[in-house]
């Protein structure tokens, strides 16, 4: 565990590398998962980084997986503002930085993504490398930004704003019908999901708040904002496919263009959100690019 500013435990895993002289680590990864994630679903993809030499970190969000709830119930994941959660990554950034041998690299997936790259535009953190993986800077919806950000908000001011956004399942915390296809297309790695739920019910969570929807348009719009994501100089790459059913590629798209040192990779109809847990053609090729970016990253090229 961990502890933020204001006191609140939050999880982590470290898996640092033995080795020193020769041996010694390549650098270090501290990864951050999506919304309703928690680091067991990515232990595959850790173990990975952690064989290719670099010491490999993880941690829930604040109120998610086994780091407590902020919604009204056991599985509504709520978030009072995203800053709450730049502030939390900014003080296990610098303890870990402290912590660990550079060059130090900040990845992560989906929500994970948003936030990691806010807290650079933020300059909050300071990486040698940024890695995401299907970032969440767009949610897809029939009308422009603005006119869904009103619609959230109005709706967050209807009633309590820790309550979901959507339904669920029949049963709370039961996975509805038709997810798997939407993350990915193999069978394996999201029946691995279903185990870890299984023998860990307090990592479950469903749907989103209305508080979590409105502040993740505001904080998509502060990211967009003219000269944020021109100031990112951070080496970053980007991994998505334009079949994404949970976030808008074409957001990610123009979020890569507007960065100066960002590479995108792209996928198409073989694969589904969760890139990094997808069948191992596309997972293969995605962690190959992000391995080659991470060979820059470690001999400073």
């Amino acid at each position: 565990m961990w502890h933020t500013a204001d006191g609140h435990a939050v999880r982590r895993i470290d898996w640092a590398q033995p080795g020193t002289g020769d041996a010694a680590p390549r650098g270090s990864i501290l990864f951050m998962p999506g919304r309703g994630d928690f680091y067991e679903k990515y232990l595959e993809t850790l173990a990975h980084w952690h064989d290719m030499g670099w010491h490999v970190t993880a941690s829930d969000w604040r109120g998610q997986a086994g780091s407590g709830r902020l919604g009204k119930d056991a599985v509504t994941g709520h978030i009072d503002d995203f800053g709450t959660w730049i502030a939390d990554l900014g003080v296990l950034w610098d303890r870990w930085c402290a912590e660990t041998p550079g060059p130090h690299v900040l990845a992560g997936h989906s929500m994970g993504g948003h936030l990691v790259l806010r807290a650079v535009a933020d300059k909050r953190v300071a990486p040698d490398g940024l890695v995401l993986s299907a970032p969440m800077l767009g949610f897809i919806g029939p009308l422009p930004v603005g006119v869904m950000h009103v619609a959230a908000r109005l709706m967050k001011s209807l009633g309590d704003a820790r309550r979901p956004a959507w339904k669920w399942s029949e049963k709370p915390g039961e996975v509805p019908q038709g997810r798997e296809l939407l993350l990915t297309h193999d069978r394996e790695r999201y029946a691995d999901e279903i185990w870890w739920r299984e023998q860990r019910p307090e990592l479950v969570m469903g749907p989103g708040s209305w508080g979590w929807v409105e502040r993740g348009y505001a904080s998509m719009r502060r990211l967009y904002a003219p000269g944020v994501l021109e100031s990112v100089t951070t080496s970053t790459i980007v991994v998505a496919t334009t079949a994404d059913k949970l976030v808008d590629f074409g957001a990610i798209e123009t979020a890569a263009a507007r960065m100066p040192h960002c590479q995108l990779v792209v996928f198409g109809d073989e694969a589904s959100h969760e890139l990094l847990r997808e069948a191992d053609p596309v997972r293969d090729r995605a962690l190959g690019a992000i391995d080659s970016f991470l060979d820059g990253i470690a001999t400073g090229q």
